[in-house]
């Protein structure tokens, strides 16, 4: 017998009709309920001591009116994450981290019908989440710097709680009411892991602009080759910039950071002295010094030595500093003041950043910039302990731990 792709849609019909509504798609969009099949409990990875995570089970939890039940599928290691395996700075353990993460929307409340842009949300789309904002009535959708964003939280970085999942070093998170979502369904899963990374570089773009410094013809260096400061080259790549040096001791990221748009580099290990390793930079920018200046590091030192690159009237934007790293030394009347330079700090993102970020991933690829080489690493949530440990050796670039 020969079946039609009308026959099969009846039959398909009929079979969704016949069902009690525990399974149906139509009954998920009427009720919150699903057509995945959830298991009764999820698996966190918690931080339980300095360099030490254990798996824990959890009952799945009842899924609210206002929240959203993903299904995790792969989070990236921050380097935050990797300063609270090793420090717990913030006091946090025991903590279920994990803020660069995605998944799919698996179980949806009654009353989420679309995500923080307006987009319509549903069963099965890709989200990823932002910071969770507290209603600050500051703070909006379009409005960039009216208030730094500092007191926010973030999913990953915020204490336990009865019903967990508040991390996304997990099989499934528990996105709360009130909380901010993208639907990012439009985007594979490496690009979905880098958003809020790259948020944070066009974030810091963003403020670095706001000086009136960084325009199309440029002369700019970024220091650190880390995976913030190869995203940094990116989007200013991305954005039109075409001289960009990059300085730090490590020649295969030096090399890389080529591939992500940088047109020349400096290892500071070949250059005793400061004098030495700014005419190194100088050299690499035609004979100029930059600019503007991205310190991507969190090392004092860099920070004490980037002002040097600079010239006079120009600018810098440091956003290497997410945890305390320590004091840095510098000359106020040399290092600024004589030389009128700009100084603009940058810390996480804004709602708005996001939004931005998602072109700016779309435009990196369609103009051939290698960001899914960033990732250079994948491991499974069980064996979380060497993914940390892999990225704390430095032995690669972006590392990932996939939930599925």
């Amino acid at each position: 017998m020969t079946v039609n792709s009308n026959d099969i849609e009846a039959i398909v019909r009929e079979v969704l009709n016949s069902m009690d509504g525990k399974g149906s798609p139509a009954a998920a969009a009427d009720t919150g309920r699903t057509a995945y099949d959830i298991p009764s409990t999820a698996h966190c990875a918690f931080l339980t001591d300095l360099k030490h995570f254990e798996i824990k089970e959890f009952p799945m939890p009842e899924v609210g009116d206002d929240e959203i039940l993903v299904k995790v599928e792969g989070t990236g290691i921050c380097g935050t994450d990797g300063a609270e395996y090793k420090f717990d700075p913030f006091k946090y353990i025991p903590i279920n981290l994990g803020h660069e993460g995605t998944g799919t929307v698996v179980k949806i409340g009654k009353n989420v019908k679309k995500d923080s842009a307006g987009k319509p949300l549903k069963l099965g789309d890709k989200v990823v989440t932002c910071m969770i904002f507290h209603d600050d009535p500051d703070i909006t959708m379009f409005d960039l710097n009216k208030q730094n964003i500092g007191e926010a939280d973030v999913y990953g970085l915020i204490p336990d709680d009865d019903r967990h999942l508040t991390g996304w070093f997990s099989d499934y998170i528990l996105i709360r009411g009130g909380s901010t979502v993208f639907n990012v369904s439009d985007m594979d899963l490496d690009s979905r892991i880098l958003i809020e990374p790259c948020a944070v570089l066009i974030h810091a773009v963003e403020r670095a602009k706001s000086t009136g410094i960084l325009r199309f013809n440029s002369r700019v260096v970024v220091q650190g080759c880390g995976p913030i400061g190869l995203i940094c080259v990116a989007v200013l790549r991305t954005m039109g910039i075409t001289n960009i040096v990059t300085v730090d001791g490590n020649d295969e990221r030096l090399n890389f950071s080529h591939e992500m748009g940088a047109t020349g580099h400096v290892n500071f290990l070949n250059h005793k002295g400061i004098e030495n390793l700014a005419a190194a930079v100088k050299s690499e920018l035609g004979g100029y010094l930059a600019d503007f200046a991205f310190q991507c590091t969190g090392s004092p030192a860099g920070h004490s030595n980037i002002y040097k690159f600079i010239r006079n009237g120009g600018g810098l934007c440091e956003l290497g500093f997410f945890i305390n790293g320590g004091d840095a030394t510098i000359n106020p009347h040399f290092d600024i003041c004589s030389k009128e330079i700009t100084t603009v700090g940058s810390w996480v993102y804004t709602l708005r950043d996001y939004a931005t970020t998602f072109e700016f991933l779309k435009a990196a690829k369609r103009d051939g910039v290698p960001m899914d080489r960033l990732i250079t690493h994948k491991f499974a949530l069980k064996d979380i302990n060497e993914a940390f440990e892999t990225n704390i050796a430095q032995k690669g670039l972006k590392i990932a731990v996939l939930s599925n």
